[in-house]
Formats: structure tokens, C-alpha cells, sequence
């Protein structure tokens, strides 16, 4: 497993970057506009360490974020998303997004925090029980 990043809803990107990246010192590692989710993603590191990141997460559309919304995920990478699902869901963890795409998950912790966790080198194939089952809750 490798840690990925940590994703933060922000209400105005550029006053986030200005503080993120002038003041604290992280620096801009790549951009995504998503104009279909309208949406933007930028992945922040500090210098030297740009395997830990932080990422920043810009709704278009102006939404408030009561306390704690603005938190997102933890992210982490793994071998096998379909091992690891299946052994969360033995310990008694909730999948609350299957792998349906053999590429992504999501389940939470017990104070509620959401961990999405991603298949390493892309996508397996998809496989059941994963490909049809629904998600459940939120994540």
C-alpha cells in the first residue's frame, strides 16, 4: 500500500493557492479541469516530497461546506483492489463503492472518514461479485 494524497474541498481556488503555495510553500504538481463534473482538481506537494500530496478540489458551482465537509478522502494505492476489498469486507468493512471499474473503492473509517483506494497500474478487469454491486452510504 502507498500513500496517495488528501483531498480538501475549496470555496475560492485561487485565495487556496495563494495560501497553500505562497505562504505555506507547497508547490502546483499537475491541473485537471473536468468541465462534465465541473469541477477542478490541483495536486500540491511540498518541494522534495512530491509523492505526499495534497489535493485540492474546486466545485464550480458555489456550494456551502458545513464543518468537516470540506475534508474529502484520504487516497491510498494498492496491489490488488479486489484482495484488498474482499479482505476490509472479512474484518466487517463496509465497501460503500465497490471496484464495479477494478480500478476504484471507497470505505470509511469508524469516526466516518472516507478512503478511497485505488488499483495500482490501472484497471483489472472486472470481476464479480464487485462489477454489480451497488454502492452504499456515502463515501
Amino acid at each position: 500500500m502507498k500513500y496517495l494524497h488528501t483531498m480538501v474541498r475549496v470555496t475560492n481556488l485561487e485565495t487556496s493557492l495563494d495560501f497553500y503555495c505562497n505562504k505555506l510553500g507547497l508547490k502546483e504538481i499537475t491541473r485537471k479541469d473536468i468541465p462534465a463534473g465541473r469541477f477542478t482538481l490541483v495536486f500540491l506537494a511540498a518541494p522534495g516530497d512530491e509523492d505526499a500530496q495534497v489535493e485540492l478540489t474546486y466545485n464550480w458551482d458555489p456550494e456551502p461546506y458545513p464543518e468537516g465537509r470540506n475534508f474529502g478522502h484520504l487516497a491510498y494505492r494498492v496491489s490488488n483492489i479486489y484482495e484488498t476489498c474482499e479482505r476490509l469486507s472479512k474484518a466487517g468493512v463496509t465497501i460503500n463503492r465497490p471496484p464495479r471499474d477494478g480500478y476504484m473503492a471507497f470505505v470509511r473509517s469508524p469516526d466516518g472518514i472516507s478512503v478511497e483506494l485505488l488499483q495500482e497500474g490501472g484497471p483489472l478487469e472486472p470481476r464479480e461479485p464487485w462489477a454489480s454491486m451497488a454502492s452504499v452510504g456515502s463515501w
